[in-house]
This record gives structure tokens, C-alpha cells and sequence, in this order.
């Protein structure tokens, strides 16, 4: 696993620690300045303490990011849970998990992410309220929230296109690197809209089923990130885009689920400087986040529907500042967020 730098300190970190339930992991709060810290437990083998930590703190961040972009009243926070070696009772050890976050007083709301379940939010909300991504009420946002996370990329792609190709996507051919709950979504919605797909993911049977599904061509992971294409979508985990896979890329368009893509903040440059536009990936895939806010704030899944297609503009936006100013679409993205993480005090008198 690729772990991105951290652009600054968060303001705690918890040590999760529990034998006898198997947890085994840390929970970040990166901010509070807009609300409770919001984001998504992750579950992963980790070969060190150390690495989760890292891992969280990096996704910690980018939540904040995320969080502000989209214009949420929520800071940003991140779990991660190390996988325990052999049997462990499941239940048990996220039940554990939500008393550790109980017991923040709300400062961390968790959600689903990369290897929990809505079992799983379930689980932690026998001993907690602050969780979303549970089983969706008729009329209210919940539920899984990665075809929120795909449509929502899929609005940005669009927007993206048209900008960098003056058209749509139809004919289009797009690379997606990871097909499984978010990225195999995301690749349903571009089938459906006449793109050609190129598919590669760890899971090789999952690809494989998938790209007979669709008629799309396939290619393994090590690959994917070379093949020409016109649109590179990154859906995996993060760190995607380092000097070697920037420096192969063939493609014009970066534009996918996965979060901290950028493996180092230099490679913003490295893209701009081969003409390849890139979609800043806290941007574009915050329909998943949105849903959860929703969720947690008692809200309806129209409203839901109308923020995640919010994402699409918001995105051309940021990538026309990019090019009226002369910065690379992450610096504007980066800039506009911060401005947006300001504690009122601190931005009524900025």
C-alpha cells in the first residue's frame, strides 16, 4: 500500500485497542472546525501499527477536505481497523468499535468504507448513535452509500469531458482501475452512456464477470494505469498516481472514486505538465459522504440526489479557475476547501 503525505497535524488521534474483541486500529480527528469530525471506518490488513496510523491520518485529512468542498456541516475524521489473523468474531469486535466511539461524545461520526458493511454500522450502533451507512428508512437517506460515491464521480466525469474533449462521454474509452462496490457502479452508469470500458482489478474473477457483463475489454492491475484511453479512473485504494504511473499514463482525463490519488502533492504538477487534466478526487467523489451527512442529519434522499448532482458544476468550476489563473486544479481545489475549513471567527476576521 502506497501511504500519501499529510499536509498538516490533526487535532487527536485514539489508539484502538481491545484483545479480547480483536480491534486493533485508531481512529484520526482532523478537524472540527465545521462540525463533528465525519468519516468512514475502514477495515485492512495492515502489516504495522504504524501503517493504519498513517493510512488513517492521511484519510482523516482528506475528509476534512472533502467535507468542506462539499459544503457540509461536518469536519473530518477517519477509522481504521487492522484485520485480526485468523477467526475472529466480527460482531463482537465492531460492537467494541462503538463504544470506543461512543465514548468521543460525538466529536467522530464512522460510516462504511473500504471492507465494513452495513452489518457492520449495525454492530457499532448497539453502543453508539454517532454512525451512518446503516439499513435505509423508506424516505430517508441511508443505506449503502457507494452508488451516491459513483454517480457522483460519474457527474464529474462528464463535466470533466466536456471541458477536456468538448463533448460527452459516449465513445469515450475509459480505463477504471478497481471495479468492486463503487468502481463496478461506476462502470454500469458509463456503459449506459456509450463509453468504451477498459477493466482491471485485484479480484481478477470480479473484473472478468464484470467485463463480460458489459463488453468491456480487460487488463491487469499493473497495467491499467498504461493502456490508452482518454480517461484513466482510479477507484482503488489511494496513492495511485506516483512518478512512474504519471510519467505512462495515456490518457487526458484523471478522474475517479479513489481518495488521496496523488501519491506525493508534486505530482498536481507532474500531470498539468503532460497536458493531462485531473479532477481533484476529494471533489469528485463525495456522493458517499453526502449520503451519510444526510443520513445522520435526518434529511431526505432527494436532498441527497440534488447535492450529489451538485458535484458535476462544482468540479467544472474548479477546473476553469485552474485554467483562468494558471494553477494546477488541485492547488484551486486545495485553496477553496481551506477557505471553507476556517472556524468563523478565524474567517470573519481573515
Amino acid at each position: 500500500m502506497v501511504v500519501a503525505a499529510t499536509r498538516s497535524v490533526p487535532e487527536e488521534c485514539i489508539r484502538l485497542e481491545d484483545s479480547k474483541a480483536g480491534l486493533d486500529g485508531y481512529i484520526v480527528i482532523h478537524s472540527t472546525a465545521r462540525g463533528p469530525a465525519a468519516g468512514g471506518c475502514r477495515f485492512w490488513t495492515y502489516d504495522a501499527p504504524e501503517t493504519a496510523l498513517a493510512d488513517a491520518m492521511r484519510l482523516a485529512e482528506g475528509m476534512s477536505y472533502k467535507n468542506a468542498s462539499a459544503e457540509l456541516p461536518l469536519g473530518g475524521g477517519k477509522s481504521v481497523i487492522r484485520r485480526p489473523a485468523g477467526d475472529f468474531d466480527r460482531k463482537a469486535l465492531f460492537e467494541a468499535f462503538g463504544e470506543a466511539v461512543e465514548r468521543l461524545g460525538g466529536r467522530y461520526v464512522t460510516a462504511e468504507d473500504v471492507g465494513t458493511t452495513i452489518a457492520d454500522m449495525e454492530a457499532i450502533a448497539t453502543n453508539t448513535r454517532h454512525v451512518a451507512g446503516r439499513t435505509a428508512r423508506p424516505g430517508f437517506a441511508g443505506g449503502d452509500p457507494s452508488p451516491w460515491t459513483a454517480l457522483g464521480v460519474f457527474e464529474a466525469m462528464k463535466a470533466a469531458a466536456k471541458l477536456r474533449f468538448g463533448g460527452s462521454l459516449a465513445g469515450t474509452t475509459v480505463a477504471l482501475q478497481g471495479v468492486g462496490s463503487v468502481g463496478g457502479r461506476l462502470a454500469r452508469l458509463l456503459a449506459e452512456e456509450g463509453a468504451k470500458l477498459v477493466l482491471a482489478d485485484i479480484d481478477g474473477a470480479r473484473a472478468s464477470a464484470l467485463a463480460e457483463e458489459l463488453g468491456a475489454q480487460l487488463a491487469s492491475i499493473d497495467t491499467i494505469a498504461g493502456i490508452a484511453c482518454d480517461v484513466f479512473a482510479p477507484c482503488a485504494l489511494g496513492g495511485a498516481l506516483d512518478g512512474a504511473t504519471v510519467a505512462g499514463l495515456k490518457a487526458g482525463l484523471v478522474c475517479g472514486a479513489a481518495n488521496n490519488q496523488l501519491a506525493t502533492p508534486d505530482m498536481a504538477e507532474a500531470l498539468a505538465a503532460r497536458s493531462i487534466l485531473y479532477a481533484p478526487d476529494y471533489v469528485v467523489n463525495a456522493g458517499g459522504i453526502i449520503n451519510v451527512a444526510a443520513e445522520y442529519l435526518g434529511e431526505s434522499e432527494d436532498q441527497v440526489r440534488g447535492r450529489v448532482l451538485a458535484i458535476g458544476p462544482r468540479t467544472a468550476g474548479i477546473l476553469q479557475m485552474a485554467e483562468a489563473e494558471g494553477l494546477t486544479t488541485s492547488a484551486v481545489a486545495d485553496r477553496e476547501a481551506e477557505s471553507k475549513m476556517r472556524r468563523p471567527e478565524v474567517a470573519e476576521t481573515a
